[in-house]
């Protein structure tokens, strides 16, 4: 069984001011695309399908429009919420998208409908679990875990670490398993050792939440979602990475998706297939205005963040003539020549750890006590 991974499509995501939404549909297109060549029979989304969770309209239209299409006639994709969906809503539609081939696992369970009619179909699920089966009489078991979000957590009302709740999911999901299936855990988490973006929030709260690559079943892929950058944890442990560059870091990452393929019980990658959707971020830095005004031509089609190497501060019309230069300017970075060299702190790269340490240094005079960031973090991702 051929079989695709992908994750955090982030739909309605902006950078800065400009809209990618876009970009955001070029992408998922393609992916259809390669569905089609890689004669793809099952898409496996983990997570963070949306930027925030209330996205406006036109992200949910670019949603429901696609995943239709990517989907098919005869295509099954199965979906977990990520730490940025509301897992309730993105699952509400569960109940009859299962009769378009579409599986949604929210933190809520839902009745999932078992489609009988497509050449890939659901022949049996659970709460957070569902078996494929296709034409040629081959299976497999998805274990569907959805990011454990602050207020499933408190539900449970559980003296165990985050670590051993984790476990007892996974546990929990494999209630339909039989040996002798391809197992595949689709789920979105942070493993320890994981490489983040800046675009990324703090999602290990100080490694509170992280959990470690032997934590997976050994006979499972774990296709994962969270990270931005497509890597491998451990032996069949991989984050398959964003659809597009969502931050200046990932100027230099490519991005991609990942054919499966079934053999035996197993689950291996067949190939990584790059993207090319969407404009690539750069990171380009010159000695000057002038130098810079005619380098940015050669940009016009990519989003840039320019650093400048100056002797004296910018003036208003220098500014504007560079970002008359080039549309996708999105940060201007200075550095100014001194006397002596002073650390710069840019705060758009900050994240929200570092910025509240930074409030809390300048407000009391010292660092945050143990745990505090931690808490601070935890109640941001409760009201996010």
């Amino acid at each position: 069984m051929r079989i695709l991974h992908t994750s955090d499509w982030h739909i309605g995501k902006r950078l800065s001011d400009r809209e990618r939404l876009p970009e955001q549909a070029e992408a998922l297109d393609e992916i259809a695309e390669i569905c089609e060549k890689e004669s793809v029979e099952l898409v496996l989304v983990a997570g963070d399908v949306f930027d925030t969770f209330t996205p406006p309209a036109e992200a949910e239209e670019l949603f429901y429009t696609k995943i239709k299409k990517i989907a098919g006639e005869d295509r099954a994709v199965v979906i977990v919420s990520g730490n940025h969906d509301d897992g309730v809503r993105l699952s509400a539609a569960a109940p009859f998208a299962g009769e378009a081939g579409v599986y949604l696992f929210g933190n809520k369970p839902k009745r999932i409908f078992l489609e009988k009619n497509r050449k890939i179909r659901a022949v049996a699920a659970g709460d957070f679990y569902i078996l494929f089966e296709n034409d040629k009489g081959e299976k497999v078991y998805i274990n569907a875990l959805p990011y454990p979000n602050e207020a499933s957590l408190k539900e449970e009302k559980s003296e165990e670490s985050y670590v051993e709740r984790i476990s007892r999911r996974i546990v929990r999901g494999e209630e339909g398993y039989e040996e002798g299936i391809p197992y595949i855990l689709l789920t979105h988490l942070f493993v320890a050792g994981g490489k983040c973006s800046e675009s990324e929030r703090d999602i290990d709260l100080g490694g509170a939440r992280a959990v470690p690559p032997s934590l997976f079943p050994k006979n499972a892929y774990v296709a994962l979602g969270h990270l931005h950058r497509s890597q491998k944890m451990a032996e069949n442990v991989f984050y398959s990475g964003s659809l597009l560059q969502y931050s200046f870091d990932e100027a230099n990452t490519e991005k991609s998706v990942r054919i499966l393929e079934t053999e035996g019980d197993k689950v291996k990658t067949d190939k990584v297939i790059p993207l090319q959707s969407g404009k690539k971020l750069v990171r380009p830095e010159c000695n000057g205005a002038e130098e810079a005004l005619k380098l940015l031509g050669s940009y016009k089609n990519n989003f840039v963040e320019l650093t400048l190497n100056l002797d004296a501060p910018l003036t208003s019309q220098e500014t504007q003539a560079l970002k008359d230069a080039c549309e996708g300017l999105i940060f201007i970075v200075p550095r100014v020549k001194t006397g002596e060299a002073t650390p710069v702190f840019i705060r758009a790269r900050l994240g929200a750890g570092e910025l509240f340490n930074e409030y809390y240094r300048f407000k009391f005079g010292e660092k945050p006590k143990s745990g505090l960031t931690e808490k601070f973090l935890s109640l941001l991702e409760e009201e996010a």
